[in-house]
């Protein structure tokens, strides 16, 4: 189902990112119609009253959804790079318990410590350089909640009509090691896609 195969150095794949003919970027694309949103959803198993984060939210697609399940009583903050397209998502769910944030999941954000039940990362993981990896680390610690849940959608490691080049993709076996998360589940939610849900523990 998903393959194994070898992975890049990070020197190679920091030379990649950084210097490569074809940089890889995020901006303006989005994986939702390719997405089996409701089979995410009902993974995450997500409960009236619990904090959300959605890092790296883009337009905000999961956003609302995860915000009509964590109701009034729950928050969901959602966290992209992208000014434009922070300002527009803040302006559709205005009133809403939806805090829109305009940060970088692999750096220090603003964003409160040990509140969050779920952090949710999708098809951004793949782009991360060596000293992003670390920094995203850094930050899911300081933000997970004691007992709180990663969940990453990542790009099958196989050839597939669309996404980033094969060197930069994660088998799930290798995100696993990369993270150093005890893993919870692993399930396909698209074709092409794979979500990754992690404990906020290290694994053994």
């Amino acid at each position: 189902m998903i393959q194994k195969s070898g992975r890049a150095s990070v020197t190679e794949l920091a030379n990649h990112e950084r210097h490569g003919a074809q940089e890889h970027h995020h901006r303006g694309k989005s994986s939702e119609s390719r997405l089996d949103k409701a089979r995410i959803l009902q993974a995450l198993g997500l409960m009236p009253g619990q904090t959300v984060l959605d890092a790296g939210c883009g337009n905000g697609y999961m956003a609302k959804e995860f915000a009509a399940r964590v109701g009034q009583e729950g928050k969901v903050f959602a966290l992209d790079p992208d000014e434009v397209a922070i300002a527009a998502l803040s302006e559709q769910t205005a009133g809403t318990n939806i805090v829109t944030v305009v940060g970088d999941i692999t750096a220090p954000t603003v964003l409160p410590a040990a509140t969050f039940d779920l952090i949710y990362v999708s098809n951004v993981v793949h782009g991360f350089s060596t000293e992003q990896l670390e920094g995203f680390k850094a930050e899911l610690q300081r933000l997970l909640a004691p007992d709180g849940k990663l969940a990453i959608v990542e790009i099958v490691k196989r050839d597939t009509p669309f996404g980033p080049p094969l060197e930069l993709r994660f088998s799930p076996e290798e995100l696993q090691q990369a993270l150093a998360l005890a893993g919870l589940t692993t399930l396909d939610v698209g074709e092409g896609f794979y979500l990754q849900i992690f404990a906020n523990h290290p694994s053994t």
